[in-house]
């Protein structure tokens, strides 16, 4: 990564911080300090960030998840310059709590609700990458089994027959747990984007993974890609 960065148009981030965000400063951590691009925070009250080339909803309890974990998140001032920068193919990536307000926002299809045995997860997971075409997923092969930790308490992935079957008709799922489904997401479903691609939501948590002081850097391939994307002019 150290001689992409010197090739690379810089890419800055903006990681958006809701009341009760608490991963926002590993991400930050990660693009700031590991990929080296600008990075800046973004209080969920702010409306303007023009100058913000990838927004990231991070983990944690916005607002307390008094009502459903991305539910009153969805309606913060913030959110709907998130769905304009998206709608414009800009990308957007929720990781957890992100993902949740991503669905919520109906940004990304589905739902999330309580895992299906009713307790909080934390634990490293096994995982099978599906699509390796997306600036997301270049980094990884198909079918590459990597491990990212999880942390949550309403993660299993969840739709109706209709959506789900186009989900994977369109091939939108980018990852799944292998063997044991820890949630009960349907179809075993830990990460999906939407048809344009641009857009990213998974429970797993990549910037957990991203420090090989932490164990693994499974997780920094997924911000290496989307930098390498820019690289190559995709």
């Amino acid at each position: 990564m150290t001689n992409l960065q010197g090739k690379v148009k810089k890419m800055k981030f903006g990681v958006v911080v809701f009341p009760g965000s608490n991963c926002d400063r590993d991400v930050a951590y990660v693009t700031r300090d590991l990929v080296g691009q600008p990075t800046r925070m973004i209080w969920h009250q702010e409306t303007d960030i023009a100058d913000v080339d990838v927004i990231v909803l991070p983990g944690g309890f916005s607002y307390g998840d008094y009502l459903r974990c991305g539910a009153i998140a969805r309606f913060s001032p913030i959110m709907q310059q998130v769905i304009e920068h998206a709608n414009h193919g800009k990308f957007v990536l929720g990781i957890c709590n992100g993902f949740q307000v991503l669905t919520e926002a109906h940004l990304l299809p589905g739902i999330l609700v309580r895992n299906r045995d009713m307790h909080f997860i934390c634990d490293r997971l096994p995982l099978k990458v599906e699509r390796d075409d997306l600036p997301w997923t270049q980094s990884y092969s198909k079918d590459e089994v990597i491990n990212l930790p999880v942390a949550h308490g309403e993660g299993q992935f969840f739709a109706d027959e209709k959506t789900l079957a186009e989900i994977e008709e369109n091939n939108q799922v980018l990852l799944r747990y292998v063997g044991n489904n820890p949630n009960g997401s349907q179809n075993h479903i830990a990460g999906i984007c939407n048809r344009q691609g641009n857009v990213l939501g998974m429970m797993p948590h990549p910037e957990r993974a991203a420090d090989s002081m932490l164990g693994s850097s499974d997780g920094l391939k997924l911000f290496q890609g989307l930098l390498e994307s820019v690289a190559m002019g995709v």
